[in-house]
């Protein structure tokens, strides 16, 4: 089992930036990939970004892509969000998920653990 505590949460306003941080604890961080997803009130769990377990692999939503990068630093065992030119739209509880592949996945499935979220709002 992974534990994964998320950070860096905040308002801000459209057009800046933010920076999530994740840190995981448990399995051996650099065997599995992480990911980012989002849920806003009433609507779906949806995904955001991941990252393979050795980082050469990322993937990304085609609303974020552009905007937002992934990456993980292994020897803080750390996994990070930088989002930049932050919309209202992007509004939105974001959460960090453990894989339970090596390989990067897409899909609520590819995904075993999950942290506590943290609340992104973006104003107009």
């Amino acid at each position: 089992q992974v534990q994964l505590v998320e950070s860096g949460g905040g308002l801000v306003q459209a057009g800046g930036s933010l920076r999530l941080s994740c840190a995981a604890s448990g399995r051996t961080f650099s065997s599995y990939a992480m990911g980012w997803f989002r849920q806003a009130p009433g609507k779906e769990r949806e995904f955001v970004a991941s990252i393979s377990w050795s980082g050469g692999r990322t993937y990304y939503a085609d609303s974020v892509k552009g905007r937002f990068t992934i990456s993980r630093d292994i020897v803080k065992n750390t996994v990070y969000l930088q989002m930049n030119s932050l919309k209202p739209e992007d509004t939105s509880a974001y959460y960090c998920a453990a894989s339970i592949h090596a390989r990067a996945g897409q899909e609520l499935a590819d995904f075993g653990s999950w942290g506590q979220g943290t609340q992104v709002t973006v104003s107009s």
